[in-house]
């Protein structure tokens, strides 16, 4: 490993938001894989412009290693010409950044756009004529097909499908070179980060592993700081929570880690008690929500449901997937009576309160502050048991002090997305259409968006490519495959995946993809999995047992030396059962 960038005591800030980071020293060694993660407005965007030398520190010192290739994705870009010029061309890269890497040939451009969700354009299309999520993957697809020692990416995954954010990561697991990416999708974190930087309070902390390991690691601090953190404390054990129940996360130290995360979370309930929620679901909407029936809607010569069927009932939460263009806001505005079918009938409960979350920015009331935007709708709020203040539901999505008495017209996109879905929840709908929550906010508020959620009696459907929120919020997925139908998938994403996987386009890079295991090997492992799992639990009692001997023969000399020399083969077989544990649980978290 060798240092290639290096940031010397940084500070940066800007005269109307004032100091963002001070006194930063961080480096990049030529391997690594950081994720950054931070609340919208910490400064992510501005150290990332550091890292690249895009813009100069205000004090303190950015370094770079001789020669050092840097290639970076802007929020922002002005691209003109054709896909080829943007991709193949030196418009807007710099000339020593030629397209000669093996993907660089039309062939390989091609795998590259329909690796990105784009697989029908062409490479002499003028990019002029396209939306700006389009022109942003072109542009990622100029990056991709290029060779760099640092690779810089600001929101990468933005308007790229679940299959799409599947592609990439694998795509830059086997790039070589260094890689920094700031997004806010925790699935992605996890896949392509080794290391995790969070800008906060003006500085930039750094954690070994990506998201989970990030998480975990913050809630451990917070154990240590509880007095003043311990709001903070409890959402981050909920977090760890599930983290523990669902795939094992991936740490540089497994075994101690899944020790501290068995501890943090001892005393927390699962992050959802589906059966009272549905109860109270029932009783607060009656057995019938949506009912589509034989439904078809065609919109610019598509037709984007084909005599559709589907019955939506009280606590039902669920998950639609699909690529863009697959027709999910067609079906959620269906669902709202925003669409009306060209056939069939769509069917609305008679005590549904619908709150939808479109992609767009509703009108806002900018003459107003934020917490008057939200006592507007209401002053006290009830979501599930809880009851709360306008300004605690404020503070819960990040809005707190002075920024409660910012106006509305002073807020950045991010924080208007949040006061949307603020206003929403405080009107206290029972059915929440959510089309891609996760735009614009930052990983603290989607964490406080889930735990809300978890404790929301209601029927929630989410259209969304954030693959953590998904896995994360929903019990049931669907899929979209563009050919107008619903199909339920019992297998989630992993299934989504499998379906729209195509073994005649390879992923780009050096390195294929390891292949899906079949079904057999996979109930085989989950099989050990279990068994693993009990013998382990057998293992720590008959271990906790020999403790207590221990204790209470202390005096007795001959009796401890034998007890102990059975403790140690007790842990010795614990720990390696712990190991096979772990090597199957990677096995079937892959699968």
């Amino acid at each position: 490993m060798a240092n290639i960038v290096n940031l010397d005591r940084v500070a940066k800030g800007y005269g109307s938001v004032g100091l963002l980071l001070e006194d930063v020293s961080a480096g990049i060694e030529d391997d690594d894989r950081i994720g950054v993660v931070g609340l919208n407005g910490a400064g992510k965007s501005t150290l990332l412009r550091l890292l690249t030398r895009s813009e100069a520190p205000d004090e303190g010192r950015v370094t770079h290693r001789r020669d050092l290739r840097v290639l970076a994705l802007p929020q922002v870009l002005e691209l003109a010409g054709t896909v080829r010029d943007v991709v193949l061309g030196e418009a807007w890269l710099p000339a020593a950044f030629a397209a000669e890497h093996e993907w660089a040939g039309d062939a390989g451009v091609r795998t590259v756009l329909a690796g990105l969700g784009m697989p029908g354009l062409g490479l002499d299309q003028p990019v002029g004529a396209m939306s700006g999520g389009e022109r942003r993957r072109v542009a990622l697809a100029a990056l991709l097909v290029r060779a760099s020692d640092l690779l810089v990416l600001d929101e990468p995954t933005n308007h790229l499908d679940v299959a799409g954010i599947a592609w990439l990561a694998e795509h830059l697991r086997s790039r070589k070179g260094a890689l920094v990416v700031v997004t806010h999708d925790r699935w992605f974190l996890d896949a392509v980060s080794t290391r995790t930087w969070e800008v906060a309070d003006r500085t930039v902390r750094t954690y070994e592993g990506g998201y989970a390991a990030w998480v975990l690691a913050r809630a451990e601090r917070a154990a240590v700081e509880a007095a003043a953190e311990a709001r903070r404390q409890n959402l981050l054990r909920k977090e760890i929570a599930w983290l523990r129940r669902g795939p094992p996360a991936r740490t540089s130290k497994p075994k101690f880690r899944i020790e501290a995360a068995n501890a943090l979370i001892a005393d927390i309930p699962a992050p959802r008690d589906k059966v009272s929620l549905v109860r109270l679901a029932t009783a607060r909407l009656g057995r019938q929500v949506f009912a589509l029936s034989d439904v078809t809607v065609a919109l610019g010569g598509r037709t984007l449901l084909d005599k559709l069927t589907w019955l939506v009932g009280p606590g039902d939460r669920i998950a639609v997937v699909g690529a863009n263009g697959a027709g999910k806001t067609t079906l959620l505005r269906v669902l709202t009576g925003g669409v009306v079918p060209d056939t069939g009938r769509a069917t609305v409960g008679s005590t549904v309160r619908p709150a939808f979350l479109s992609q767009e920015l509703a009108e806002l009331p900018v003459e107003l502050r934020v917490l008057e935007a939200v006592e507007e709708v209401a002053r006290r709020v009830v979501l599930g048991r809880r009851e709360l203040s306008a300004a605690q539901l404020a503070e819960v999505f990040g809005f707190t002090d002075k920024r409660l008495w910012t106006p509305v017209a002073d807020l950045s996109g991010g924080e208007r997305r949040r006061l949307q879905l603020l206003r929403l929840l405080a009107g206290e709908p029972n059915v929440l259409l959510l089309d891609e929550p996760t735009n614009d906010l930052d990983t603290d508020t989607l964490a406080a968006l889930e735990d809300l959620l978890d404790s929301w009696p209601g029927t929630l459907i989410v259209a969304s490519h954030d693959r953590y929120l998904v896995e994360r919020v929903a019990d049931s997925v669907y899929g979209m495959f563009g050919d107008g139908r619903l199909t339920h998938l019992p297998g989630g994403v992993d299934e989504y995946l499998a379906r729209v996987s195509s073994p005649a386009l390879p992923p780009a890079g050096p390195r294929a993809p390891a292949p899906v295991s079949d079904a057999a090997r996979l109930r085989v492992d989950k099989k050990e999995l279990a068994r693993l799992e009990r013998l382990v639990g057998k293992l720590e009692e008959r271990e906790a047992r020999l403790h207590e001997q221990l204790a209470t023969h202390a005096t007795d000399y001959a009796k401890v030396t034998a007890l102990d020399a059975e403790l140690r083969e007790v842990q010795a077989e614990r720990s390696r059962t712990e190991d096979a544990w772990l090597t199957v649980a990677d096995r079937v978290a892959d699968a």
